[in-house]
């Protein structure tokens, strides 16, 4: 079963910086596109970062361009997501989600508002000012 667990969500100031985790079970991470997406209430899901099969694809939305980073660690079949210098309109749940579709066949591909076929529960950031 295709299982993705979404962590390191919590409370930071302004400025301050943020790892997330996303576990893949079930299913080998490299194998599969990783996207980060956000979303608060009364507004659209955002896509944020994204990270294709043997990372060959990065994406990152203009919002956090330069100050978010997104990673894999295969061994650890988990990909990150380094958000530094966080500002309060960072605020948000943030999932992580997998879909085989773009990174196959090859070349991998990578999307920020693709709708990706496995989505994992939300993680919870807030940005004080």
């Amino acid at each position: 079963e295709v299982q993705l667990q979404a962590s390191g969500g919590g409370l930071v100031q302004t400025g301050g910086s943020l790892r997330l985790s996303c576990a893949a079970s079930g299913f080998t991470r490299d194998d599969y596109t990783i996207g980060w997406f956000r979303q608060t209430p009364g507004k659209e899901r955002e896509g944020v970062a994204c990270i294709s099969k043997s990372d060959g694809s990065l994406l990152y939305a203009d919002s956090v361009q330069g100050r978010f980073t997104i990673s894999s660690d295969n061994a650890e079949n988990t990909v990150y997501l380094q958000m530094n210098s966080l500002e309060p309109e960072d605020t948000a749940t943030y999932y992580c989600a997998a879909d085989w579709a773009l990174s196959n066949p090859w070349p991998a591909t990578c999307s920020l508002i693709y709708g990706y076929e496995y989505w994992g529960q939300g993680t919870l950031v807030t940005v004080s000012s």
